[in-house]
């Protein structure tokens, strides 16, 4: 029960990130975020939003038996995906999936956007003194 408790509070605050980086003006972390979950979503490599035409173009790989973490991968097959989204918060909520894995991957993007918000608040608060 608790565990359940924990997931969906976890949910809860990855769909919070999403609304509040969508409802603001796209800077970089807001941009990385983004495409990280996109990136676990589809298991694609090389993800560019296009925020003005409402587009995101990725490479999607396609089979993960040629990857090795030990070597260095030159030929992985992927597809060229060019996808058209409508709302883009509504896109990356629906590319939450909420099995263990991806709700430990989600746990530490909010453990970064939380550690980016509050050295963000210190860089303000040192700049007020200095001005």
């Amino acid at each position: 029960m608790k565990k359940l408790e924990l997931r969906m509070k976890l949910v809860t605050q990855i769909y919070n990130l999403i609304s509040s980086t969508c409802s603001q003006r796209i800077n970089n972390d807001a941009r990385a975020l983004h495409i990280a979950i996109i990136k676990k979503h589809y298991n694609a490599i090389d993800v560019t939003i296009d925020y003005y035409r409402k587009r995101i173009v990725m490479d999607i790989v396609m089979d993960d038996i040629d990857y090795s973490p030990d070597t260095i991968n030159t030929h992985i097959p992927t597809f060229k995906a060019n996808f058209y989204y409508l709302d883009l918060q509504n896109f990356l909520k629906s590319c939450i999936a909420k099995d263990d894995k991806s709700i430990a991957f989600y746990a530490c993007l909010l453990q970064e956007a939380k550690q980016k918000t509050k050295n963000m608040h210190k860089l303000l608060s040192i700049e007020e003194y200095h001005i």
